[in-house]
């Protein structure tokens, strides 16, 4: 196969113009746009929408859908795709101007899924984000596609991948400045210009107003809601006086989130507090860890309660910011403090000092989601494992503790349960309100070194048990997939197949790529376990995961590179490379990588994740390169990741380590769908 030519074809009557880039540089910047708004659309989207906490990936799934569109739809229309700059302009002025946050009227601490919203329903909005998402991205993905056919096949991944990276690093780094969505609006705007731009006036104007429409309304959400934009959240704040006391109120996308107050005040107004000092036998506190330090009241109460040295531990920078600067108490400038951002369950495995004193101080966003496949920032920190490590960090006599308002009693228990097992003996528990159930558990290191007020009577019937690291769905009270999932997720593949019909043609001509279609399923199932997998070694921080989905983008270009530079072993050889790699990856335990010093940690999970990672690729490229129609075949194989997608919710039921078989059968089913003379060469 030899490249084509690197320029489109001339201008002709009621087609697209001839553009101004070369075809390689037009794919380059097409991909990384495609990215870049994907991942832009997922973050902003979640800020403003309270009920995408409970849909966590519907975004991504929307995505999955327009661009797998976006690609069968290459060579059905030339027209350039100004439908995608008006749909995402509609898009942000309906989720401005109707966005659905907590109505939170009443004072104290409150759960969000239990307080009335603002905004639209559910039922009204969600089908709206899914459908925008798809046609948003649809745009971009067929100016991608429509590159493919003026390229060698593997040539035009190439620079897909490349161009994937680009839109990865521009998004991360906008992150680590703390970029608002204005400037994600201004990049999405320059992007549609560059790649949309035509002759015409009113062509321009038609491509101009959307997108002076979207950057406009994002600058003025930007103004008005005086918002910090954390890596994770969109962070507002209020000071006002209560009882005239200082308060400083924060809340996160839209929730109601943390307060920062004066200890004095906050001992005074709520127990639970105090009670981790008084449960703890130990008098001493040399060494104190709070994880969840937030904006600095649990760590401005451990220096009231006489802690000589205070490891604060925090994954939000905008949350310790605001700490620094607004607390009444100062926390932070105090010398005694030492502020860690990073992930509590990564901090704990990494360090090595001991503590007198280890608290898990509300560090959650305080939701009760029946089940959700994406994992929470907090997901890792309250599985057995967990405790088991806080355990491991503790001096002789020091004690663990942690509260919370967990709001349901059979979500105390499951906690207190698993403190059980971690110590091995039963753990001081306080019910302090049952409004809420706000709730302290602590545990010495031996059942001498605490002090409870009473017994706790054990675990009631039906309590789960304890979350495990395979397993870490602390809200999942059973071992099932909710039955408000399926039946969303059967009406996202029923819409997704109509969409297909309408947009891309008869079923038919993807036919011969049923096999691409199931690499697509699987290598979701694989990306997702290797993602959750470098969460828990590393830490489930911004940084972690844009580095995991990064490496990802590496592994499958170097697969690329190898095929196309290398005679690489016949498809049933890599098939057999892969499913090696899919058992190494099931029979490496989580706790051996976890052992290990973080560097050797690192390349022994690097080697684990990506193997099985590569060499999917390696399958796939030989397969697409020799595909008669590459737009379509790469189109199926998007399709298959939305089906992916759907099926990520499986987790809930055999657990992260059970989708590796999952995806196993998933690769033995698209080996058994290879051509004939696909598998013979």
């Amino acid at each position: 196969m030899t490249a084509a030519a690197q320029s489109t074809p001339p201008e002709r009557p009621g087609t697209r113009p001839a553009h101004l880039l070369g075809t390689r540089s037009r794919l380059v910047v097409a991909s990384a746009f495609m990215l870049f708004l994907e991942l832009a659309l997922i973050r902003w989207t979640g800020s403003n929408i309270v009920h995408l906490s409970y849909f966590t990936n519907f975004v991504l799934l929307g995505s999955f859908l327009g661009i797998g569109l976006g690609f069968l739809r290459v060579g059905r229309t030339d027209r350039p795709p100004y439908y995608s700059p008006v749909t995402l302009a509609v898009l942000v002025l309906v989720v401005l101007v109707f966005p659905v946050t907590v109505d939170r009227r009443t004072e104290g601490v409150l759960y969000w899924t239990s307080l009335s919203t603002g905004g639209p329903p559910p039922w009204l909005i969600l089908p709206v984000v899914f459908a925008a998402a798809a046609v948003v991205l649809m745009g971009p993905a067929e100016l991608v596609g429509r590159c493919f056919p003026e390229l060698e096949r593997l040539e035009a991944y190439r620079y897909d991948l490349i161009g994937s990276l680009t839109g990865i690093g521009l998004f991360t780094a906008l992150s680590f400045l703390g970029a608002p969505p204005v400037a994600w609006g201004a990049v999405a705007a320059l992007a549609y210009a560059v790649l949309l731009w035509p002759r015409s006036l009113r062509g321009r104007l038609a491509l101009a107003v959307p997108s002076l429409l979207v950057v406009g309304a994002l600058g003025v959400e930007t103004l008005t809601a005086g918002a910090l934009w954390s890596p994770y959240y969109k962070v507002t704040h209020s000071r006002f006086a209560h009882q005239g006391v200082p308060v400083m109120d924060i809340q996160v996308n839209g929730i109601p989130h943390q307060q920062a107050i004066p200890a004095a005040k906050r001992l005074e107004w709520e127990r639970q507090y105090a009670l981790p000092y008084e449960r703890a036998a130990t008098r001493r506190l040399d060494d104190v860890l709070v994880v969840g330090a937030g904006s600095g009241t649990d760590v401005a109460i451990a220096l009231a309660e006489g802690a000589r040295r205070v490891d604060a531990v925090e994954i939000d920078p905008r949350l310790r910011e605001l700490g620094e600067a607004h607390h009444p108490d100062r926390p932070y400038d105090d010398p005694r403090v030492t502020v860690h951002i990073t992930d509590g369950r990564a901090f704990l495995e990494r360090t090595g000092a001991k503590y007198d004193l280890i608290l898990f101080a509300l560090p959650d966003s305080l939701t009760l989601v029946s089940g959700a496949s994406s994992l929470r920032l907090e997901s890792y920190l309250f599985t057995r494992e967990a405790i088991e490590a806080a355990r491991g960090r503790l001096k002789p006599g020091g004690a663990f503790s942690m509260y919370n308002y967990y709001r349901e009693s059979w979500l105390v228990d499951r906690l207190a349960s698993t403190v059980q097992a971690a110590f091995g003996h039963r753990p001081c528990v306080d019910v302090v309100s049952t409004t809420g159930q706000q709730a302290v558990i602590t545990a010495g290191l031996t059942a001498a070194d605490q002090s409870c007020g009473g017994r706790w009577a054990g675990a009631a019937a039906g309590t789960p048990p304890p979350p495990e690291d395979d397993l870490p769905f602390l809200y999942l009270k059973e071992r099932t997939v909710p039955q408000i999932y399926l039946v969303t997720l059967a009406l996202i593949l029923a819409v997704s197949l109509l969409a297909v019909r309408a947009l891309a043609g008869p079923y038919g001509r993807m036919r011969p790529y049923a096999d691409l279609f199931l690499l697509g399923v699987a290598f979701l199932l694989l990306e997702t376990k290797s993602v959750t997998g470098f969460a828990l070694l590393f830490g489930t921080t911004w940084v972690v995961n844009a580095i995991v989905f990064a490496g990802v983008l590496v592994a499958v270009l170097a697969a690329v590179e190898v095929t196309r530079r290398l005679r690489t072993p016949s498809l049933p050889v890599m098939y057999g490379v892969l499913l090696a790699g899919l058992a190494l990856a099931w029979l490496v335990p989580n706790s051996w990588l976890l052992g290990l010093p973080v560097p050797l940690r690192a390349v022994a999970a690097v080697v684990v994740a990506f193997l099985p990672i590569f060499a999917a690729n390696v399958v796939f490229a030989k397969r697409f390169a020799d595909s008669a129609d590459a737009t379509t075949a790469f189109g199926a194989n998007l399709l298959g990741a939305m089906a992916g997608g759907c099926l990520e919710y499986l987790a809930l039921v055999v657990g992260y380590r059970g989708l590796l078989v999952v995806a196993a059968l998933l690769y033995l089913g698209a080996f058994a769908l290879l051509p004939r003379g696909a598998r013979a060469a």
